[in-house]
């Protein structure tokens, strides 16, 4: 379960635009908008270093004083920058002591298939519903010693204590199969290649250069052909 609510300071936001939350992002805060339960959106400057390390916990609960006012909330939706580990922007949801949230948590796969099976993990976050307190910052799925044809469903899952399902019972976590074996030709089984992609034959000569020497025929050379031309007038001039 989570060890509960990290407090931060944060300050209130009258500035907006681009390029406002642009200047708070350089100094090393990040801009964050809070809403839920029927209030009206607060837009808050949260401190960078403090807030990442919070947020590295799924579903983080934040237990803001937001210059002397107190609000818990929930890390909703986190935008982060598309190369460096930065956050952007975070999306805060409203809530109270005790209250029940919906929440993705994530799914840590452990134990080992029966010899010659393979696990195929087809979810990695299940949807439950928990105290926005204490709820798990991970559920456990047990597949030891499961068979090739087996599976997991979500309604398998054995939820923590206080944590109920709410995605779909028959949605399928891990799939228990035979490995996929690759029919992977042996060498020499297509055909082998030399560098230029003509296929070698036996004995060393590839079948393009072969080809090309039917087409070709036997070439002579320019000069012979004018001494086999001459001695065959001198022939046909003593039979006259």
């Amino acid at each position: 379960m989570t060890a509960g609510a990290t407090k931060i300071s944060a300050t209130r936001r009258e500035d907006f635009g681009k390029g406002y939350a642009r200047r708070i992002r350089q100094v090393g805060d990040i801009p964050a908008v809070i809403y839920g339960h029927g209030e009206d959106p607060k837009h808050v400057v949260l401190p960078g270093h403090e807030t990442t390390l919070a947020a590295r916990t799924p579903n983080a609960i934040f237990d803001l004083d937001i210059e002397g006012e107190t609000v818990l909330v929930m890390v909703k939706d986190i935008q982060r920058h598309a190369i460096r580990p930065e956050i952007q922007h975070m999306d805060l949801l409203i809530v109270k002591r005790g209250e029940r949230v919906e929440v993705e948590i994530p799914l840590h796969v452990e134990g080992e298939v029966a010899e010659g099976a393979v696990a195929n993990v087809e979810l990695t976050t299940l949807l439950v519903e928990a105290d926005a307190i204490k709820q798990p910052e991970v559920i456990e799925v047990n597949i030891e010693g499961r068979e090739i044809g087996e599976h997991v469903t979500a309604a398998d899952v054995v939820l923590p204590e206080g944590v109920t399902l709410v995605a779909d019972e028959e949605t399928m976590v891990v799939n228990i199969s035979e490995p996929v074996i690759l029919d992977v030709p042996e060498p020499g089984e297509e055909g082998d290649t030399d560098a230029e992609g003509n296929e070698i034959v036996e004995g060393g000569t590839d079948k393009g250069d072969a080809n090309a020497d039917e087409a070709e025929g036997d070439v002579v050379p320019a000069s012979e052909e004018s001494d086999q031309a001459g001695e065959s007038h001198d022939s046909d001039n003593n039979k006259q």
